[in-house]
């Protein structure tokens, strides 16, 4: 006698077993506390060694000496980098969901060079300066890349397979760069700026830059949970989706306005970071299993904890010079891209 599994199949990731509802609960009470722990050694670690009598007086609101005026600038360094870790974690989360695809990622697809490649034209041709209008403009030239990668990886036989996606994003970011460099390479005047923006950092925080992405942020991380059941439907694919009463389009479309809503405001304010929204996803589902009501709040919550640590790192290894986040998320994340390649054995239709 033969059975039909009617299961849900695993929304493009590893570690698909559902976990019980008490070790998810304390997995999110475990990284909550990570979180904090890496965000008070981010406070107090740095190129400058400093005592915690000078924390204290810092966070207190003084100013006076070198150690107070030096943690006095980690604080907003390390809340963009917990702001933007979250949001680029959930961003991967969500667009591995919609597109069943289990590389994707706003770095691989092409979402962050879209939204950079925005920014820079807004600087060298519209002279926007402020972190509200690049936020705009990189949402818009992030949506615009996202919906041209995914009908270029839709073109011919077997549409959107997880390496038709991964190519054209790849491809796609390959011109957009070189198309970022051409408007650059003319204008002296905003070319030290834009390269190292391009890296990738957190360095450049401001409370003001903060409160003017935040509101994007809050926006795009409420419609990504609000279709976090849509995205579960999606998993088992459209038409079954569709005949179980989910509005494919509507799921669909507004995890995807989210997801880019996050991954224009992060990259706005810190340029574009690859790979935390490949990697962090992954690795949460070990402890959530498929379910993206579980799924975002973990891969918010792995995000911030990912770019924080990358971002201490970056401070520690190169004393007193930094290296960027944007280049130890790198090297952290290359290596796992190859790994999740390999382990799914992406077909190339």
């Amino acid at each position: 006698m033969t059975t039909t599994d009617t299961r849900p199949a695993e929304p493009a990731g590893i570690g698909a077993v559902r976990r019980p509802r008490r070790l998810r609960v304390l997995g999110l009470m475990v990284l909550v506390l990570v979180v904090l722990g890496l965000m008070c050694v981010s406070v107090s670690v740095g190129t400058r060694d400093v005592g915690w009598d000078a924390i204290v007086a810092a966070l207190g609101g003084s100013a006076e000496g070198f150690d107070e005026a030096a943690v006095a600038k980690r604080v907003p360094r390390t809340l963009l980098a917990v702001l933007a870790g979250a949001a680029l974690g959930v961003a991967g989360a969500v667009m591995q969901g919609v597109t069943r695809n289990p590389i994707a990622d706003p770095g691989i697809l092409g979402v962050n060079m879209g939204a950079s490649l925005a920014v820079v034209v807004g600087m060298a041709s519209f002279g926007l300066a402020s972190a509200t209008h690049f936020v705009w403009v990189a949402v818009v030239g992030g949506g615009i890349t996202a919906v041209f990668v995914y009908v270029v990886g839709s073109l011919g036989r077997g549409g959107a397979t997880p390496l038709k996606l991964a190519l054209a994003g790849t491809a796609v970011s390959a011109a957009l760069s070189s198309f970022i460099s051409a408007i650059v390479l003319p204008r002296n005047d905003i070319a030290g700026g834009v390269r190292s923006w391009q890296i990738g950092g957190v360095g450049g925080a401001t409370y003001d830059s903060l409160t003017q992405v935040l509101p994007f942020m809050a926006v795009g991380f409420a419609l990504c949970l609000a279709c976090a059941r849509g995205l579960d439907m999606l998993a088992l694919g459209d038409d079954l989706a569709a005949g179980l009463g989910e509005r494919v389009a509507l799921a669909r479309g507004g995890a995807s306005l989210g997801a880019v809503a996050l991954c224009g405001a992060a990259t706005a304010v810190t340029g574009p970071i690859a790979f935390v929204g490949l990697v962090v996803p992954h690795v949460c589902r070990l402890l959530t299993g498929p379910g993206h009501r579980w799924l975002i709040p973990f891969s918010a919550l792995g995000g911030a904890a990912l770019l924080t640590a990358a971002d201490v790192v970056g401070r520690i290894v190169a004393r007193p010079a930094q290296i960027d986040v944007g280049i130890v998320t790198a090297l952290i994340g290359a290596p796992f891209f190859i790994h999740i390649v390999r382990r799914q054995k992406v077909r190339s239709l």
